[in-house]
């Protein structure tokens, strides 16, 4: 499942994102959704989001 819709991100579950610095590699960073930083509905890029380690970026696949 891709990250470009808000409603299915909820915190508490487990994501891959891209980092704004490893947006060119690709290379995905896996956590737990802390806060929602997009405020619109979807992003066709991801939806923005602030993981518990305190790093944030763009979701790619849910994974929980």
């Amino acid at each position: 499942m891709n990250g470009t819709n808000r409603s299915v991100i909820k915190p508490g579950i487990k994501v891959a994102i891209v980092l704004k610095k490893d947006q060119r590699s690709g290379k995905l960073t896996e956590g737990i959704v802390k806060d929602i930083l997009t405020n619109s509905a979807t992003h066709p890029h991801g939806i923005k989001v602030r993981l518990t380690t305190g790093e944030i970026g763009r979701v790619q696949k849910i994974l929980d």
